[in-house]
């Protein structure tokens, strides 16, 4: 598990400092008949993640894909927005009879995680928007205990109240996908090691390392994690963080065959 002292979010990376010629774009591919519909950091925000999908629906009938259509949540469900428990609740239920669908593991769902059995993870779990999952839940930190007891009995809380369901979810998160010639992930890769070889703590939390690689990592890695002002599409990797519970702008990309595009919730 990453230390508790979570470091605090990247600042915004600005789309000058990345600029790539379009002929210089590594063409990732995916087999005939597949559309990837992969979606960033949703973080608490139920009204953009119901908008995303219904830009999605809009998108296939105005464009109706070859065959099948696989939509991959990059992670980071939680914390931050205000309705973490409603996010998790509709992902859970949500029909998907004509949609293959791929759950990744954020950051922020592994540090709740760690929470349930590690004090140690809730300073920075709480600090970095957690305490907005609590409430969301219905869990109120309390105010007549002594401070060193009062992780203790949120802790107790939130064990109590979690539902069996969201935690067998967000214990069964995958860490990447791989489609085609795209691997899919929360934070990205570290440079030079083989797949089986990286480390979980990298894949849900790596910055620079990945961001500032210029390496060709066998795939076109598809992120979120970092926030950015617009989405990002380079020759090796793809980010779709544009920090949508602060901007209200939730960002896809949509990849087909060799081609890809974006949409988002922005008005």
């Amino acid at each position: 598990m990453p230390s508790v002292k979570q470091p605090p979010p990247a600042p915004l990376r600005r789309p000058e400092d990345l600029m790539v010629a379009p002929q210089d774009i590594k063409r990732g591919r995916l087999p005939p008949g597949l559309r990837v519909y992969a979606i960033g950091d949703i973080h608490g925000r139920m009204d953009l993640l119901t908008a995303m999908l219904e830009r999605i629906h809009g998108d296939i009938e105005t464009m109706p894909p070859e065959g099948r259509v696989h939509i991959v949540f990059l992670g980071d469900y939680l914390d931050r927005g205000n309705h973490s428990k409603s996010v998790i609740d509709y992902l859970i239920s949500w029909p998907q009879p004509h949609f293959e669908v791929t759950f990744l593991r954020g950051n922020h769902e592994a540090t709740m995680l760690q929470f349930l059995t590690d004090l140690t993870a809730g300073p920075g779990w709480l600090t970095y928007g957690g305490v907005n999952t609590l409430l969301s839940y219905g869990v109120r930190p309390p105010v007549d205990v002594p401070p060193r007891l009062r992780l203790a009995a949120v802790q107790t809380q939130l064990r109590a109240t979690l539902p069996t369901a969201h935690v067998a979810f967000l214990r069964h998160l995958s860490f990447y996908t791989e489609i085609g010639s795209y691997l899919f992930v929360h934070a990205g890769i570290r440079p030079g090691v083989p797949l089986d070889q990286q480390r979980h703590e990298d894949l849900v939390w790596i910055r620079e390392d990945f961001l500032s690689s210029t390496a060709d990592h066998g795939w076109v890695v598809v992120h979120g994690h970092t926030i950015t002002m617009e989405a990002e599409s380079l020759p090796n990797r793809i980010g779709i963080d544009t920090g949508a519970y602060a901007t209200g702008r939730l960002t896809a990309v949509v990849l087909e065959n060799e081609d890809r595009r974006f949409i988002d919730t922005a008005l």
